[in-house]
C-alpha cells in the first residue's frame, strides 16, 4: 500500500506534493476514479454466475438483489490479472456457483457495477485487494508487493539494463488519473487545452478501453515492470502493460523526416554518464493523460532515467513541452525499484 515517502510532482515553477495513497487503483487499466466513487462503499452478497480472469481487468458476474430487492446480475470489476497474480490471488480461488460477499466502490452512473475491494469467499477466507480486511482474520491480502519501498542493491555496472518494478513510494506521474478530486488548475493549461478538457467525456472517450494500447505520454503511468535491453544502435524498452515496446535510437539514427508520427513517437537517446536521456517527438496519440488533457503533434518529451549508485533504484523524470496545450513545460515522474526475480510478463489484453 502506498503510504509513505510522498513524491514531488513539479509543474515548472509550481510545486505540489502528492501523497501517493492510491493503493487500490494502483494497477488499474483505466482511471478507476472516473468510473467509480473511490470514497464510496457498496456491499452485496450473491452467487457467482460468470468469471473473466484476464487483462485489462478481472471481472465476474453475480446474481444479487439491487436496491429495490430484485435479483439482478451485477458486473463486478477489480484490478488486472497481471497485477493480482503477483499477489497470489489466482483463478482457482473463485468458481461459478460460489456464494460470496463483496464490498467496493459503487458506479458513478448508478449501474449495477462495483469495483471490488474486499471479498469474502465461501470457505471464510477474505481477499483484500490492496486494502485492509473487513470480513475475516483469514486473509489473502493483495498488496504486499506494492508495500515494498526499497530496491535491492545490484551490480551497478548493469546501469539501466535490467527489469525495474514499482513500489510503495514509487509515485504516480499523472495524479489526476487516480484522484477524482484533482485540481486541474495545477497544470499550466492553454485556453485550447482547457476547452478540450471541459468537453472530454470519459465514459465515451476513455482512451484505454477496448484494449487499445496507450501511447506517449500516458503509457508512462503504467505500474507494471519495465525492462531496458541494449541492442547496439537501439535500446528496446519493454513495458508490460499492453505488451508495449518502445524503440530508442542511440546510433545511426534515421532522419526525422523519414519517420511517420505514431502513438509512441520517435525517440532518440543519449547516455549522460550512467543516465539515459530520451527525447521523443512525432507523437500522435493525442493524449497527455487518460482523463482529458490532450497532447499535440508539436509536443517534445524529454525523459531521464537515472539509476542509483548501488543499482537499487531508478529515478524517472518526464518533461513535456507542448506549446499547444501548456503555457510552460510540465515536469513529473516516479521511481522504480530493482527487485530480483521479477520479470516482464505477457499482458495479453482482451477487450
Amino acid at each position: 500500500m502506498l503510504r509513505s515517502d510522498p513524491r514531488r510532482v513539479v509543474w515548472t515553477r509550481a510545486s505540489i506534493i502528492v501523497l501517493a495513497c492510491y493503493a487500490w487503483p494502483a494497477t488499474a487499466h483505466h482511471s478507476v476514479s472516473a468510473w467509480f466513487v473511490p470514497e464510496g462503499r457498496q456491499e452485496i452478497e450473491g452467487v457467482v454466475t460468470e468469471i473473466s480472469w484476464e487483462n485489462p481487468h478481472v471481472r465476474f458476474f453475480m446474481r444479487a438483489p439491487n436496491a429495490e430487492g430484485q435479483d439482478v446480475i451485477w458486473d463486478i470489476e477489480t484490478l488486472s490479472s497481471a497485477g493480482i497474480r503477483r499477489w497470489g490471488i489466482t483463478p482457482d480461488l473463485l468458481a461459478v456457483g460460489d456464494r460470496v460477499r463483496i464490498s467496493g466502490s459503487p458506479s458513478r452512473r448508478g449501474l449495477d457495477n462495483i469495483f471490488v475491494r474486499n471479498m469474502l469467499l465461501p470457505n471464510g477466507q477474505e481477499l483484500a485487494f490492496g486494502v485492509e480486511p473487513i470480513y475475516s482474520d483469514n486473509v489473502l491480502r493483495g498488496g504486499e508487493l506494492l508495500e515494498t519501498s526499497e530496491g535491492v542493491a545490484a551490480d551497478a555496472a548493469d546501469g539501466i539494463f535490467k527489469v525495474w518494478s514499482s513500489g510503495s513510494n514509487s509515485g504516480w506521474p499523472f495524479p489526476e488519473d487516480v484522484d477524482s478530486d484533482f485540481d486541474f488548475s495545477a497544470y499550466p493549461l492553454t485556453e485550447a487545452a482547457q476547452v478540450a478538457l471541459d468537453a472530454f467525456n470519459y465514459f465515451d472517450s476513455d482512451p484505454t478501453r477496448n484494449c487499445v494500447p496507450k501511447g506517449m505520454t500516458v503509457i508512462m503511468e503504467q505500474p507494471y515492470p519495465i525492462e531496458f535491453i541494449d541492442e547496439g544502435d537501439t535500446i528496446r524498452f519493454l513495458l508490460e502493460e499492453y505488451d508495449t515496446v518502445r524503440t530508442i535510437h542511440m546510433r545511426n539514427v534515421p532522419a526525422a523526416d523519414s519517420v511517420a508520427p505514431s502513438p509512441l513517437g520517435f525517440s532518440i537517446g543519449r547516455m549522460e554518464e550512467r543516465d539515459l536521456v530520451v527525447t521523443t517527438t512525432k507523437i500522435n496519440s493525442g493524449t497527455f493523460d487518460s482523463v482529458g488533457i490532450p497532447l499535440s503533434l508539436e509536443a517534445e518529451v524529454t525523459e531521464r532515467f537515472a539509476p542509483s549508485a548501488d543499482g537499487a533504484e531508478l529515478v524517472y523524470t518526464l518533461i513535456v513541452d507542448d506549446p499547444v496545450n501548456f503555457t510552460e513545460p510540465v515536469e513529473t515522474g516516479k521511481r522504480f525499484l530493482y527487485l530480483p526475480d521479477v520479470t516482464v510478463q505477457p499482458f495479453n489484453c482482451r477487450a
